[in-house]
């Protein structure tokens, strides 16, 4: 018998949410963003899981040529561009599309021709990566060739903040910036096609919302109509009662108020669980909503069993996902759904549903 621990990878879930991005954004081409083994979730699964999307957005060449080894022939975008020339020979060989934000990268490019797209980054106010708005206008012109196609993005730093002033502000900064560039344009990424009316570009960047997570703190994925694509699940392992005044878990622990049945769960920080997501994390014991006691360790964790009369180990436990969205577990260890689905490099087998 292997280890419970799962993680359960839904491809039609992952479609539904790209249909989702359809409707909502109406006639504009789809940049799905897949860095960070898209989300934990897989890069190559997510990928076939897809489609015919328009193209993928990685972080970096090996990203990318990991995608073209699993037969992934579909544009790929290096959303961080290249880090040195010499990966200029892979942008060739792997023919990739390239974001250009900086004069290093502008002057790789103006001297070879090795991308037949450059995606031109302007920072319009998070100031991370982009040129400044006279700078990348100067970088267009610069970078224009014959056989060479153009685009122009910028990514909004508040997005996902309900009525924040600074996105209108980065709309406009934006607009000004590209004045009457003929060029393609992106904006909008989960947050903004969510929240803001279609319109803002040719070119959607749906991330977090393809997983089937909200990119907004105090709404849930299912709220806006998305479905979970990962739930993440175990089993008990064992099942006891402590009597009232013992301490569950490492010190100093939860101490129990009476007797009571816990559960132990075959899955911990090392499988990805935020060790800091300690008692009163939701999370679910056949079905039904229970809690965590005290802090995870690093194989297991520990759960109330008061709500589950006659609970017994093999019982199937659900970390979050499916019935339990992450945003609650991410709320309750201080941290954002990202950081969690990014973390899920794990050992826990992956299953995948079928399509």
């Amino acid at each position: 018998m292997t280890r419970p621990a799962r993680a359960i990878f839904n491809p039609a879930a992952v479609r539904a949410n790209l249909d989702l991005v359809h409707r909502t954004a109406p006639g504009a081409r789809v940049l799905a963003i897949v860095k960070a083994d898209a989300y934990g979730h897989g890069v190559v699964r997510v990928a076939r899981a897809l489609g015919e999307v328009d193209a993928l957005g990685v972080a970096s060449v090996e990203e990318a040529v990991r995608l073209r080894e699993a037969g992934i022939a579909r544009p790929i975008v290096l959303l961080e561009g290249p880090f040195e020339a010499s990966e200029l020979t892979d942008i060739a060989i792997h023919g990739l599309e390239s974001v250009v934000h900086n004069a290093e990268q502008q002057a790789w490019f103006e001297r070879q021709s090795v991308a037949n797209v450059l995606w031109i980054k302007i920072d319009t106010g998070m100031h991370r990566l982009g040129f400044t708005p006279a700078a990348a206008r100067r970088a267009v012109l610069a970078l224009q060739r014959p056989g060479r196609e153009l685009r122009l993005m910028t990514h909004l730093a508040s997005a996902h903040v309900h009525g924040a002033a600074s996105v209108t502000q980065q709309l406009q900064i934006f607009l000004d910036a590209v004045g009457d560039l003929q060029a393609a344009r992106s904006v909008a990424n989960s947050g903004a096609i969510l929240s803001l009316p279609p319109g803002a570009g040719e070119w959607v960047r749906p991330g977090l919302m393809l997983y089937g997570v909200s990119p907004f703190e105090e709404t849930s994925g299912s709220s806006l109509g998305l479905q979970p694509a990962m739930t993440i699940t175990s089993a008990l392992i064992a099942v006891k009662t402590v009597v009232a005044g013992g301490a569950v878990g490492y010190a100093p622990g939860y101490v129990c108020p009476v007797d009571m049945p816990i559960g132990v769960v075959a899955f911990g920080y090392a499988d990805g669980y935020p060790r800091h997501a300690a008692t009163g994390t939701p999370v679910l014991v056949n079905g039904i909503r229970t809690q965590v006691l005290g802090a995870a360790t690093m194989d297991m964790l520990m759960v109330d069993l008061r709500p589950i009369p006659g609970a017994r180990v093999g019982d199937p436990v659900v970390l979050w996902g499916a019935g339990l969205p992450v945003e609650e577990i991410a709320r309750a260890a201080g941290t954002i759904p990202y950081e969690l689905l990014c973390r899920m490099h794990m050992r826990a087998q992956c299953v995948e549903l079928s399509a």
